[in-house]
């Protein structure tokens, strides 16, 4: 049976790769972007986001399948912050009526490895507050002329939505409706977004200082898509607020191998 599926970000890079595996495969896809796409809309902006759900659950007769949450930005500016954030929890919340309507709904939503970098925890704890105008307040506090520095607002975004899909993922609004809630967090994905970044070896060494990624290196947009893909399948029955480190080792090299031990006894 055709499932409905609504991707954010369907117009370039992981989003785009997402729809077309998902067309490939006979689905129905409600794509979201700013141009290109079935629904337009500015997800930076509270109007935007709820223009959007209307426009989606009115094209998807209001019932959708699942979600796959694609869209956002790595710019050193505040904004990303609202389209990485809040471009991402307002709209499923908003489609929350849409994904009960399905028999079996599911979403997922792309994090980034950059989530364990260094962050704004005020910043984060702002965005979790549900305050953007503080948040924004804060990122704008990094932006620089110096964009290393603006670039904490990506991580900071990052965090936050990372923390927010543990939350709410075993809620009674998720969770309780039955709707495994995911997140995927990549490497370094070669699409648009990074192009410019690793177009030099100087841009290129930089990334993988941060990044390391031990295993068959840069990832092409599919290695997510396809797991995104399978989050959001009728398959997935029982994962629940996992932030699943697809990133060809980056992690685990980063972090260690012990990520147990909060638990023990002191």
């Amino acid at each position: 049976m055709t499932r409905t599926y609504v991707v954010t970000g369907s117009a370039s890079g992981i989003g785009a790769t997402t729809a077309g595996i998902l067309r490939e495969h006979g689905e129905t896809v409600i794509g979201v972007d700013l141009r290109g796409a079935e629904v337009e809309a500015d997800l930076s902006t509270r109007t935007g986001r709820a223009e959007a759900a209307k426009a989606v659950i009115a094209l998807a007769g209001g019932r959708v399948d699942a979600v796959i949450a694609c869209a956002g930005i790595s710019a050193p500016i505040a904004k990303t912050i609202s389209v990485n954030y809040f471009g991402v929890t307002e709209l499923l919340e908003a489609l929350l009526p849409a994904l009960r309507a399905s028999d079996a709904p599911r979403a997922a939503v792309v994090s980034s490895m950059a989530s364990l970098q260094q962050n704004s925890a005020e910043m984060v704890e702002a965005a979790l507050a549900g305050d953007e105008a503080r948040a924004l307040e804060i990122a704008q506090g990094y932006v620089t002329d110096d964009p290393m520095t603006g670039y904490i607002v990506y991580p900071s975004s990052k965090r936050a939505l990372a923390r927010w899909v543990r939350r709410e993922s075993v809620s009674e609004a998720w969770a309780g409706s039955g709707i495994p809630l995911n997140a995927v967090a990549p490497g370094t994905v070669v699409t648009p977004m990074t192009a410019d970044l690793l177009a030099t070896p100087e841009g290129a060494a930089m990334v993988d200082a941060s990044v390391p990624m031990p295993l068959n290196y840069h990832q092409p947009p599919e290695s997510i898509a396809n797991l995104l893909i399978w989050l959001t399948s009728v398959e997935n029955t029982h994962m629940a607020g996992q932030v699943i480190y697809d990133d060809g080792g980056a992690d685990a090299t980063l972090r260690g191998d012990d990520i147990w031990s909060w638990n023990d006894a002191s």
